[in-house]
């Protein structure tokens, strides 16, 4: 049988070209769609940022440097970072002294290495 007329089969055709008709160049949606997503991965990697803290611990008293990868609501200001990582550092037995700054990606290098092996990530 070279044609299938089952009904079955005419709905497929008709599906197909509804399809095409909503969609006129699949390869073209595709593309914008993964472009838009590009796009959005994009900010968000450029809205990293971190801050660099100072902390203790009592009985016996311990100083921290430290730094901590922030959210992006937290960027704004040393308020909001010191609002997000009090909490993290605490778990740990720390008290927050203070917030020294607020820096990009592209002063982490830098300052992680002041840090030692204390960047704290959530």
């Amino acid at each position: 049988m070279l044609s299938d007329s089952s009904p079955t089969s005419r709905r497929r055709i008709l599906n197909s070209r509804a399809v095409s008709a909503i969609f006129p160049d699949m390869k073209t949606t595709l593309l914008i769609s993964v472009v838009m997503l590009g796009l959005a991965l994009a900010g968000q990697a450029s809205a990293q940022c971190y801050a660099d803290y100072k902390a203790k611990q009592d009985n016996p008293l311990r100083l921290q440097y430290g730094v901590i990868e922030l959210p992006a609501d937290a960027c704004g200001s040393r308020e909001a970072a010191a609002s997000h990582a009090a909490p993290i550092l605490a778990r740990s037995g720390w008290t927050l002294l203070q917030i020294e700054s607020i820096f990009g990606a592209s002063e982490f290098q830098r300052r992680s290495a002041n840090a030692g092996a204390i960047h704290l990530r959530e």
